[in-house]
């Protein structure tokens, strides 16, 4: 039987960033994946955001993870000439209640070490979005947008430089817990079902994480996703020349969604979006008769737009550990030894900021691997 030391389950930005780090000191290394190319889900559908770190419980992985992930991400993408721009983000108010929450959200930003931040009232956003409403913003300079399918191109590229194999259209249908590792059973497009011997089994299977997770011992319910669509809408008529920043809402309390936003991108181009509805079954389909819901949502803080402006565009799943009406969860990343599950390692429930997040939360799973090793 084949034998291998790490293999990952996934290819989204976060299993290839894994892949990365970890082929850098150590060879054979697999990544497995069922669909056809890299980030064919989560990480191809969402608003393509280096964020700063602003919104998360300060210490809570999420927030750390963010922060560290976002000098490295500039780093990287400057150094491989990934496109990559810096345009900064205004979090408006609306309103006087607005502003209170606006308050706590720039206290909060500030305690998990985003030092950038600046609160601006009317006159100062009026310089520099004249085409806004708002009674005040948080300002952030180090938020950004970049090309998510060309970071990935190139982190397999250099994985694969370094060694590191990675079967497209190979699908995980078994675990077995073996002596010293696992023995994993796939189901390959060309060569049919085979099975191989990994030392360590990483799970970065992003919305069939539990699903792995649950495949390979782990029984916590806590471990179980759930689904959270996001829809986009087009903006037309040229209305992205009207702003030069990304502009946000005062989020929701229970962080389920950062609110309908603009998303700017590298091509100059304008979106409205993501929402969040829950589903029981991945559904990418736009429905256009959700275009009221955007204009009303973003005309209070966006009065450039005309609801005429609008048309279906994309949508993403978020792969959520957080239901409908809970609190805060924090990302799963964890080896399971005292699940007496030596050498396998969970991440699950990483939407957002995963990929902000991607580079220190593989040099955080790089960190366990050496630890086994």
């Amino acid at each position: 039987m084949e034998k291998v030391n790490v293999t990952i389950v996934g290819a989204g930005v976060v299993g290839l960033a894994c892949a990365l780090k970890i082929s850098e000191n150590l060879r054979d290394i697999v990544v497995v994946e069922k669909n056809s190319s890299f980030g064919q889900e989560t990480s191809s559908r969402n608003s393509e955001v280096i964020h700063a770190g602003i919104y998360y419980p300060p210490g809570s992985l999420r927030a750390r993870l963010c922060l560290e992930g976002k000098g490295a991400l500039y780093d990287y993408c400057a150094k491989h000439n990934i496109g990559c721009k810096r345009i900064g983000k205004l979090i408006v108010a609306v309103d006087n209640t607005e502003t209170q929450e606006l308050e706590k959200l720039f206290k909060n930003g500030m305690a998990s070490g985003v030092s950038d931040l600046k609160m601006l009232n009317v006159s100062e956003i009026k310089k520099i979005e004249p085409n806004i409403r708002a009674a005040a913003a948080i300002f952030s300079p180090s938020t950004g947008i970049l090309d998510t399918h060309m970071l990935m191109k190139n982190f397999e590229a250099e994985a694969g430089a370094s060694g590191a194999q990675i079967a497209y259209g190979t699908e995980l249908i078994n675990i077995e817990k073996s002596d010293g590792g696992y023995k994993v059973f796939v189901r390959d497009e060309r060569e049919g079902e085979f099975s191989f011997f990994t030392r360590i089994l990483i799970n970065a299977a992003g919305l069939y994480s539990d699903k792995i997770a649950k495949i390979s011992g782990i029984k916590n319910k806590g471990y179980e996703l759930k689904y959270c669509k996001g829809d986009y809408f087009r903006v037309h008529n040229n209305k992205a020349r009207y702003i030069s920043h990304l502009i946000y809402p005062v989020p929701l309390e229970n962080h389920v969604s950062l609110g309908i936003h603009t998303a700017l991108d590298l091509a100059g181009g304008l979106r409205l979006g993501p929402d969040a509805e829950y589903i029981d079954r991945l559904d990418y389909a736009v429905e256009e008769s959700k275009k009221n819901v955007f204009y009303e949502d973003t005309k209070r803080f966006l009065p450039f737009i005309d609801i005429e402006d609008l048309g279906p565009d994309m949508a993403g799943i978020r792969s959520k550990l957080q239901g409908p009406g809970e609190g805060f969860r924090d990302f799963i990343i964890k080896e399971e030894s005292d699940n007496n599950l030596e050498g396998l390692i969970n991440l699950v429930g990483i939407d957002s900021p995963g990929l902000t997040g991607c580079l220190a939360i593989a040099e955080k799973v790089n960190k366990m691997v050496k630890e086994i090793i």
